[in-house]
């Protein structure tokens, strides 16, 4: 390259005299390079010179905004997201074609001026002053400093305006800080920096993009006929677009192409060899953000965004976490086991049609981790017909959804709460059918909450009458059972219990307290439900969900990631037998079409009034999981959630169970959904998938008393006597009644209002 130096031209010293020699003398017509309107900003020949020696004399170079990567755990790519999509690499991974392409076009003096060109600058006001025109002189230096100036400006559209204005303001500190830069970095770095801050056009920042964007490779392997495409596209990336404008590209390619030649850093043999050549375009469309997920993992993509813009481990502030975002360049490792994934996945889309109605979700947690290794959702992430961007199974906060009634998935945590208070499993109460009255309860606060005349619930169906015990009520679901037992503990230990494993109300509200609370009438996500049984799985010990396992900046540091918090909820003894109750309910109970053959398995149905909501939840000791099958979006009448039962009025019935339609989801036709026959069988082919060629592991199981004799008679008495620690009286029930009433409905509405609860299996 015999017309480059790595020196040569003026020293920094007299560059800045010869500039500010011509700005004196030439005044406003040395403005007029490319900025005609002197006036506009009030300098004028004589205040120039003080206008440069006034700036601030350090460049503020801000890190460059790059893409970050979202990492499954097994270092595979879920998705790329980006404020502006660039990729930083050092100039020994750029093709010498490149370098050569992009100093020939733009500044062919690059390595024989200093940070100015003042022999283009008098050779541009020479034209201009001929020919009425506005010639630029712009260096590479410059140009690199304008481009610092417009990254620091952001997404803003005002900063960047003034980051590209014509003025002589702008462009009297951009001449400075290029003498300032030059000094500072030298020849080779400034190209470096020019090639990883520049624009080429279709969203790609910076060399490493473009070549990638246009060709799909790197910018070490750039060819000559891609390079001189490149460089071209410099001057004016729209212009020269090779994908909306490949004619302009292609004469644009051959002009740098031509101009290399000239220069010597090509023979014209060369030159012509390569102008014979097409674009050869291998465009890559620019994908950026979660809409661009592999393995339908959008929602989770978009938890991690969530959890990283909410976690003050990346950053003291909103403002700085949002920044480091945005600027990016970060390495994210998640949680997200992609065998998991696709099962989930797999799951959902047996039984839920993308277009049903009704919408399903499912969330996988890893018991004594917290890791999340699987999150979706039958309605993909999206914008389009039959897509969400609402994630269904976490928290307002988190997802934007304001959760479900989480029904008789609640019961093992009153079950639990009872263990611990002292109850044992064989605590029998008489459970009849109905209801007709909630008993008072006790808020942690003191207050007494009295149930209404008409707010009573009652079991499933008539032939559940007691009396039961603690296992065959779960198995069973009886509601009566567990209302009755939740009086004797009280409400206080129940409601402590569900937050000592992470159950919480999804719209970050106070949970609501009343006698209904054991059946699940507080709206909750399936993330939540999901760790609260990994709770049961790992023996009693709660750990807090994560889906980030490692991040790295874009200097390769690690940065420091929140781990799961684990804590112990419950007493070992008080996990085991639970789940050894709930392995009952999956052999012989309402969750038998969730049973994994070969492995042992736990879990629990749910089903709320109106069965607007249908859940299971399960796990085995080394996966937790849990189903929500509904509609969340009010599709009804007046808006109001549709219901999963043949004769609902939204679906043309008499609101009894009677006419109508009945309930279509995904291939199967439903009478009534409930958590046994909607959700189950999705949980059970997600798991399977999931846990396959994993080791089938047992849990450490207790003795539970054998089954409870069945007696009709509605003068039974209580059985045993709650503990003297259980914190409720004998005989707290106002009444039952029996047989049940002729409509065989009824709501399980809660004390004091709170309203309507879960009920069935």
């Amino acid at each position: 390259m015999a017309h480059k130096r790595s020196g040569g031209g003026l020293t920094t010293a007299q560059q800045a005299a010869k500039f500010l020699g011509v700005s004196v003398l030439a005044g406003a017509v040395l403005a007029g390079i490319a900025l005609p309107a002197v006036g506009a900003i009030g300098l004028s020949a004589k205040g120039t010179a003080s206008g440069f020696e006034d700036l601030p004399g350090e460049l503020k170079q801000p890190p460059l905004s790059q893409a970050s990567k979202i990492l499954d755990r097994n270092g595979g790519l879920i998705a790329t997201v980006y404020s502006r999509d660039r990729t930083i690499v050092p100039i020994t991974k750029m093709s010498p074609n490149i370098l050569n392409a992009i100093v020939d076009i733009e500044d062919a003096r690059y390595y024989e001026h200093g940070a100015l060109d003042l022999k283009g600058i008098l050779r541009a006001l020479s034209n201009n002053a001929s020919d009425g025109g506005t010639q630029g002189a712009s260096t590479l230096t410059q140009q690199y400093v304008k481009n610092v100036f417009v990254e620091e400006a952001g997404d803003d559209p005002d900063k960047v305006a003034q980051a590209t204005q014509q003025t002589i303001g702008r462009k009297i500190k951009e001449m400075k800080y290029a003498i300032q830069v030059e000094k500072e970095l030298g020849k080779k770095k400034i190209l470096e920096n020019y090639l990883n801050i520049t624009f080429f056009g279709e969203q790609a920042y910076g060399i490493e993009a473009a070549s990638q964007r246009y060709f799909s490779t790197s910018a070490s392997k750039l060819t000559l006929p891609q390079a001189a495409m490149l460089a071209g596209l410099v001057q004016s990336p729209s212009r020269y677009d090779p994908v909306s404008n490949p004619d302009a590209a292609l004469t644009r390619r051959n002009t740098v192409l031509m101009r290399m030649a000239q220069l010597k850093d090509i023979t014209p043999e060369q030159a012509a060899a390569a102008q014979k050549q097409p674009l050869g375009l291998k465009y890559k469309q620019s994908k950026n953000g979660c809409i661009t997920a592999v393995n339908g993992a959008g929602f989770f993509c978009d938890y991690v965004r969530n959890t990283f813009l909410t976690n003050a481990a990346f950053g003291k502030t909103k403002s700085d976490r949002q920044k480091a975002w945005d600027t990016g360049g970060l390495r994210i490792t998640t949680t997200l086991d992609p065998k998991a994934q696709k099962s989930l996945l797999h799951g959902l889309s047996e039984h839920v049609y993308q277009g049903d109605k009704f919408v399903a979700a499912d969330t996988m947690v890893r018991p004594g981790t917290g890791e999340i290794i699987a999150m979706g959702q039958s309605k993909p992430y999206g914008f389009g017909k039959n897509q969400t961007q609402i994630n269904l199974s976490v928290d307002k906060v988190m997802g934007n959804s304001v959760g479900f009634q989480q029904g008789s998935t609640f019961k093992p945590i009153t079950a639990a709460a009872a263990l611990e208070a002292g109850f044992k499993p064989d605590q029998t109460y008489p459970s009849p059918y109905h209801m007709d009255r909630y008993p008072d309860v006790t808020t942690c606060s003191g207050a007494t909450i009295h149930a209404g005349a008409d707010e009573g619930t009652q079991n499933e169906s008539p032939s559940e009458v007691g009396p039961y015990s603690m296992p065959d009520a779960l198995k069973h679901s009886i509601n009566t059972y567990f209302v009755a037992l939740e009086a004797d503990v009280g409400l206080c230990p129940v409601l402590t219990m569900a937050g000592k494993v992470g159950i919480v109300r999804a719209d970050g509200g106070k949970m609501r307290e009343g006698a209904s609370v054991t059946l699940g009438t507080n709206e909750v996500s399936p993330l939540s439900v999901a760790a609260a049984y990994a709770a049961f799985a790992n023996r009693g010990v709660y750990c807090t969900p994560i889906a980030i396992k490692a991040v790295k900046g874009p200097n390769g540091k690690a940065m420091t990631v929140p781990k799961s918090l684990c804590s112990r909820a419950m007493s070992q003894n008080t996990a085991d037998t639970i789940n050894s109750m709930l392995k009952g309910v999956v052999d012989d109970g309402t969750g038998t079409r969730a049973d994994l053959p070969g492995r042992d398995t736990a879990g629990k149905t749910g089903t709320t009034d109106d069965r607007r909501d249908a859940w299971f939840a399960g796990y085995t000791p080394s996966l937790a999981s849990a189903v929500w099958l509904g509609d969340p979006f009010g599709a009804g009448p007046g808006g109001k959630r549709l219901s999963m039962q043949y004769g609902a009025k939204e679906n043309g019935g008499d609101g009894e169970g009677h006419g109508g339609i009945k309930v279509k989801i995904g291939p199967e036709t439903f009478d009534k959904v409930e958590g046994a026959t909607g959700p189950a069988p999705i949980w059970k082919d997600a798991m399977l998938g999931a846990l396959d060629g994993t080791d089938n592991e047992h849990f450490v199981t207790v003795q539970l008393p054998g089954s409870a004799p069945r007696n009709n008679d509605p003068g039974q008495g209580h059985g045993q006597q709650p503990p003297a620690n259980g914190g409720g009286l004998p005989n707290p029930f106002p009444s039952f009644s029996f047989p049940p009433p002729a409509n065989g409905g009824g709501d399980n509405k809660g004390g004091g209002g709170n309203g309507r609860g879960g009920n069935g299996p």
